[in-house]
């Protein structure tokens, strides 16, 4: 079964539940072109949460979902919202999401913990998911170690229910070759940071059109938080801080309000700028229905061009 038969949606794609990003207004946008929505929870408490669901709502009649963090430190409360307000799809991402399961699959909602790991992704089966997303090392913002074209496979054959393949994929290549791991679907996110509808500042997007392929990093490894980020003053000055043993508390300091003031103040230097190594395949600004059409299209393409 193909994902777009399991969700109900016109394109086998789910947005990444990016935080700061990923508002109702831009679920709304994106289940309207064709793909899942989701609202990212990164940073939201209850009364934040159930504001940007209304806001989905009231944007599109298609389906939509919600992107939960399982470290805020508000997730009992954000785990509840989800069900009162009757959201169909849940995503999950940094932890165990069990004991909140038999609570969203009473409420008839379909869950997808994100992993990067097949150990992880095996666990969280006897739970009653309703699919993995097993996102690669190659994405934005928080990351594991194992690359998509390893994770993925690794974690179809440790599994039975469908898998979702997420980090390094942007156009109908990478689509393609999902299909080929062993994935009913794909998840994406920073090929969205371009196009038209993104909520980002446009210091943000001009950044990510500007970047070469070897213009990501990957800061907070010796602390146990890997975070994918284009090269920047902050990135590079995080590193040197790493590299010199610094407490963990000064570099927070350096981070502290990052994402934000790449999101909302496009702040090029001091600005965190979550983005994967996909950015040096994008070039200009597009629209959502444009980005996910180009992608189907050229992973035709691509197929017809392996049977040929």
């Amino acid at each position: 079964m193909k994902l777009n038969e399991l969700l109900g949606t016109e394109f086998p794609i789910i947005q990444g539940g990016m935080a700061n990003i990923a508002t109702g207004a831009f679920a709304a946008a994106v289940s309207n072109a064709g793909a899942l929505g989701l609202v990212g929870s990164g940073g939201m408490d209850a009364q934040a949460l159930r504001a940007e669901i209304r806001t989905a709502k009231a944007g599109t009649h298609k389906p939509f979902g919600v992107n939960l963090m399982l470290m805020n430190p508000h997730i009992d409360e954000l785990a509840r919202v989800v069900v009162e307000a009757g959201v169909q799809v849940v995503t999950t991402g940094a932890g165990n999401p069990g004991k909140y399961i038999p609570a969203w699959k009473e409420a008839g909602i379909k869950v997808f913990p994100v992993v990067a790991a097949p150990i992880l992704a095996h666990r969280l089966e006897r739970y009653g998911i309703d699919g993995v997303i097993a996102e690669g090392t190659e994405s934005g913002g928080h990351v594991g170690e194992m690359t998509t074209m390893a994770l993925v496979p690794q974690v179809a054959d440790a599994v039975d229910v469908p898998v979702i393949a997420a980090g390094g994929i942007a156009d109908g290549r990478q689509l393609a070759a999902a299909f080929a791991l062993g994935a009913c679907g794909v998840q994406v996110g920073t090929c969205l940071l371009a196009s038209a509808e993104c909520p980002i500042h446009d210091n943000y997007k001009q950044a990510v059109l500007k970047a070469g392929a070897n213009d990501t990093t990957v800061t907070g490894r010796t602390g146990g938080a890997p975070v994918r980020v284009l090269k920047n003053k902050m990135a590079r000055q995080y590193l040197e801080m790493e590299k010199e043993n610094m407490p963990l508390a000064e570099r927070e300091k350096l981070t502290l309000g990052s994402l934000r003031k790449a999101v909302f103040e496009g702040d090029l230097d001091g600005g965190s700028f979550m983005c994967g190594q996909v950015a040096g395949m994008l070039h200009e600004i597009k629209p959502l229905r444009q980005i996910f059409e180009e992608l189907m299209a050229g992973c035709d393409a691509a197929m017809k061009g392996l049977q040929a």
